[in-house]
């Protein structure tokens, strides 16, 4: 019987920055290099940096005792399209860690997630499925973090959290913590602004930038 197939779904920045925690990952497992691919669907070049490229149908058509694809797509909404598609065509959601993620008690988190180098998730957080932390974000106590949620470099989301579906966190943002019994939330696809600092609850749908957060003014 051939061996499994592992997929980095995306050749941008952030999939070239998932492939080496994922090959790190399989090499733990035993598992060849060799049986690592990324995924794209117009590829312009069939390696990148010393690993296959294939377009969705031939990794398919890929003879494997199983698929699997972890799925380094910033945007949640084609996140979400893509985790359809794989689920539909039998391939399995795969998560990946970097070695140095710090994961404290009473953790629980979806499939198909991405935990970046110096990731921290405290205790008692319940986070949901294909979860992006990049490098130098945390979560802590008591969070609830939902569906396809992005938390770019060093988001900062503090105690008694909830944050919903799709929302994604920017770079250096910080969210305050919220108290037991009444948490602070984000709402189902807000943005937080890079080096936003959130004092108070955000709407669904709503961008918010500046120190205390506020939404933005269209122009």
């Amino acid at each position: 019987m051939s061996a499994p197939l592992y997929a980095v779904y995306g050749v941008s920045g952030y999939g070239r920055e998932v492939m080496p925690l994922a090959r790190a990952q399989l090499q733990v497992d035993g598992i060849s290099a060799e049986r690592l691919v990324f995924v794209d669907d117009h590829p312009e070049n069939r390696v990148i940096n010393g690993q296959r490229v294939l377009r969705y149908a031939e990794f398919l058509g890929t003879q494997a005792s199983a698929h699997y694809a972890v799925l380094a797509i910033a945007n949640s909404v084609v996140r979400e399209k893509l985790a359809i598609r794989c689920a539909t065509d039998c391939v399995r959601p795969w998560g990946v860690a970097a070695t140095n993620v710090v994961t404290m008690d009473e953790v629980t988190i979806g499939e198909g997630m991405v935990l970046s180098p110096f990731v921290t998730l405290t205790s008692n957080i319940r986070i949901g499925c294909q979860f992006h932390a990049n490098i130098y974000s945390y979560v802590a106590h008591d969070c609830v973090i939902g569906d396809f949620v992005t938390f770019a470099p060093g988001a900062k989301c503090n105690g008694n959290v909830v944050i919903e579906d799709h929302a994604y966190i920017g770079t250096g943002a910080v969210i305050k913590q919220g108290k037991s019994g009444q948490p602070l939330v984000i709402g189902r696809g807000a943005v937080v602004g890079m080096g936003a600092v959130v004092t108070r609850d955000v709407p669904p749908g709503i961008t918010v930038v500046g120190n205390p957060a506020k939404p933005m003014m269209k122009g």
